[in-house]
């Protein structure tokens, strides 16, 4: 449904606009996506009667329609494409959006200093999709070994992100911070004690605590 695609634009123009620290445009755009998301049938005209959609969002709609896509959306979407790719390298370091912009606005991060490397990481990877995947992979390979990682840190790894993997997490089982052993022929647990060896578990089975080990 048209619906459907206008929504999805106006959404991500929205997100687009908020990256490049654009004011009140981002707010119009989420207003008119979330009419056409109430609207039951498909809208074919008297657009401006649509609630949320003003004369400027209205000619993006006519716009839709009669090309396909919009053109502020396209262009948008290039303009931003470093901008993405430096935000979801924050976002995977669990530094949102608004994060970032304050502690850019406060030096406490000097963004201009990762926009070179996402700029050579998207003409790498040939579309933003394929940088946050790449980025994805070595975040997750990373934090699994508790290192930390980069934009660089793409670079150096690209010929191995098919073999990264995160480092399996594996819990065992604790009794009062003794590990703890299951014997299968006697169907026991035993807390293995540095002064006393192997001790039979007398307790309950949720006095057991499960720690992850990496």
């Amino acid at each position: 449904m048209a619906n459907h695609g206008l929504m999805k634009i106006f959404n991500e123009m929205a997100e687009l606009l908020e990256i490049k620290g654009v004011a009140f445009k981002p707010a119009a755009y989420r207003r008119a996506a979330a009419s056409l998301q109430k609207m039951e049938k498909n809208i074919s005209s008297d657009f401006e009667k649509i609630p949320g959609v003003g004369e400027s969002i209205s000619k993006k709609i006519k716009e839709y329609f009669k090309t396909g896509k919009i053109k502020d959306y396209e262009e948008l979407k290039k303009e931003t494409a470093i901008q993405q790719i430096v935000t979801y390298f924050f976002e995977t370091k669990g530094v949102n959006l608004d994060e970032l912009k304050k502690s850019a606005r406060n030096k406490k991060i000097i963004y201009s200093r990762f926009t070179k490397p996402a700029k050579q990481l998207l003409e790498l990877a040939g579309s933003i999709e394929k940088a946050k995947e790449a980025i994805t992979k070595v975040a997750e390979w990373a934090k699994s070994r508790n290192l930390d990682y980069a934009i660089e840190t793409v670079f150096k790894k690209w010929l191995e992100l098919d073999r990264l993997k995160p480092k399996e997490v594996v819990k065992k089982p604790f009794y009062r911070d003794d590990p703890m052993i299951w014997s299968e022929s006697k169907k026991k647990w035993y807390v293995v004690s540095p002064e006393n060896g192997w001790l039979e578990f007398a307790g309950k089975e949720s006095e057991i605590e499960w720690k992850i080990i990496k």
